[in-house]
């Protein structure tokens, strides 16, 4: 059985690297700074955000490999595993990791918002590789908030911080959305998978096994996260992937409704529990009825 870390608060990684905090809710390392360290699984009750400059760290993507130099920032979120089990090796790593408490955000905006975030629920294969100027900006960033926290603290000192992490999560939000735009061959190629896996679902007849195929299906299939397939889908298509999937279920129902197949025959062919369901789906699909759109095709 795996040895798990449980890090409570940020002072739990912390004591594990022999790195001394200045705030109980708030941990910003130069992992330059210390010495050799060992690996550790960590099961996370605080947010982390890792960024290690590695550049020989091979990371899959797709069917590609990963092509910037700086290496990798992953998100963790409480709740999540993360790392890698103690063997007894000492590593050198060079980097920063920034981590907070659920705690330090109590009554702030960024509480609420911390939830839009998606990428704290990526898998590590599918974490953001830097560009330079990308690494530049996060250190100077973990750079300004070690300042804050080496300062006095006051009444200002938490929510100063707190700007600083809503400004870490920005950049990473965008730097994930450059990362999606200039993977746009490996991207168009996942898409591609996406159509025929919906084809091959209804190919084969999973559907009457499993009902309608769900994002989550997709997801597992395609190797991805479902908050970064959903992502990724979103970015190409301008649409959600539960929603493509619907428009390609009632695509798949007008095509059967017009060979002369009736509401109920397809409904069940399709994996709808219920015929009425699909009727639902079609008409916020479509604006019409299944009857109606029958109704109108006999009549061209």
């Amino acid at each position: 059985m795996s040895k798990v870390m449980k890090i409570k608060n940020v002072g739990d990684y912390s004591r594990w690297l022999g790195h001394i905090d200045r705030h109980p809710l708030v941990s910003v390392i130069n992992y330059a700074e210390l010495s050799p360290v060992r690996h550790s699984l960590n099961n996370y009750s605080v947010y982390g955000i890792f960024f290690h400059d590695e550049a020989e760290i091979d990371l899959a993507y797709g069917c590609g490999k990963y092509d910037y130099k700086k290496g990798t920032v992953i998100c963790v979120a409480p709740g999540q595993i993360g790392g890698k089990e103690d063997n007894g090796e000492r590593v050198k790593l060079t980097g920063w990791a920034l981590l907070f408490h659920p705690d330090l955000l109590h009554h702030t905006p960024l509480e609420k918002n911390i939830k839009n975030y998606s990428f704290f629920d990526y898998r590590v294969n599918e974490a953001l590789h830097m560009t330079d100027e990308e690494h530049d900006i996060f250190v100077s960033l973990m750079q300004q908030i070690r300042n804050e926290l080496q300062k006095r603290r006051d009444d200002l000192q938490d929510v100063i911080i707190v700007g600083y992490i809503e400004l870490v999560l920005n950049f990473c939000q965008r730097f994930y959305n450059r990362q999606f735009m200039t993977r746009k061959i490996v991207n168009s190629d996942i898409l591609m998978r996406f159509d025929s896996l919906l084809h091959d679902y209804y190919e084969k007849s999973i559907q009457l096994k499993l009902g309608l195929p769900t994002v989550q299906y997709c997801a597992d299939k395609l190797c991805m996260s479902s908050n970064y397939f959903g992502d990724l889908i979103k970015k190409m298509t301008g649409d959600t992937p539960s929603n493509y999937i619907r428009q390609y279920v009632i695509q798949y129902a007008k095509n059967k409704l017009a060979d002369g197949m009736s509401v109920t025959e397809v409904a069940y062919e399709l994996g709808f529990e219920y015929p009425q369901h699909l009727s639902r789906m079609f008409k916020q699909q479509t604006g019409i009825t299944p009857s109606r759109f029958c109704a109108d095709f006999r009549q061209k």
